[in-house]
């Protein structure tokens, strides 16, 4: 877990400190599967702005999500840029919007706030490519490797006597 200690940045409203700072990341786990960050510790530019009403605090970096694809389970690999801000108010007086989650006691946690940027950066869906297939959801077999179709086998003869109607009142 990286954590970052304010009080080491003296800063009067108006001033900026700039650092970079390696990032301990670790998996993330979406719909039930695993994504590794690449690298796990990326170098993220940390930048530490004190205005008249609190502190800006902007988080900046690039990494590289390995895992499966939610379509057809092969390998998926995304980039994902974050760039995020996060407002923490001198006095924020119980106003939950006027404080972030990742700073607590002058300590900032870079590894929780880096997690939840990446997360909340990602697409609806990790895909190994944009036109995926698939699996066949009679078989399993990937459309992607085996493109294919199955033929109708007819459906549910239970059904049957309501389609022999169907086709009596049709014609």
């Amino acid at each position: 877990m990286t954590v970052f200690n304010i009080r080491t940045v003296r800063l009067q409203s108006g001033e900026q400190f700039r650092d970079v700072k390696e990032v301990d990341l670790e998996p993330l786990e979406l719909g039930g599967q695993r994504y590794v960050p690449i690298p796990e510790s990326p170098e993220a530019a940390l930048t530490l702005t004190r205005l008249t009403s609190g502190l800006m605090l902007e988080l900046e970096f690039d990494v590289r999500l390995l895992g499966p694809c939610v379509r057809c389970l092969a390998d998926a690999g995304l980039d994902v840029t974050v760039n995020d801000r996060q407002y923490q108010a001198t006095s924020p007086d119980g106003d939950e919007e006027l404080r972030t989650p990742y700073l607590q006691d002058d300590r900032l946690d870079l590894s929780a706030w880096a997690r939840d940027a990446v997360a909340l950066a990602l697409p609806d869906q990790i895909l190994c490519r944009p036109d995926c297939a698939g699996l066949c959801p009679e078989c399993g077999r990937d459309l992607n490797v085996e493109p294919h179709e199955h033929e109708d086998e007819g459906g549910d003869e239970r059904w049957a006597k309501l389609a022999e109607l169907r086709d009596k009142l049709s014609s």
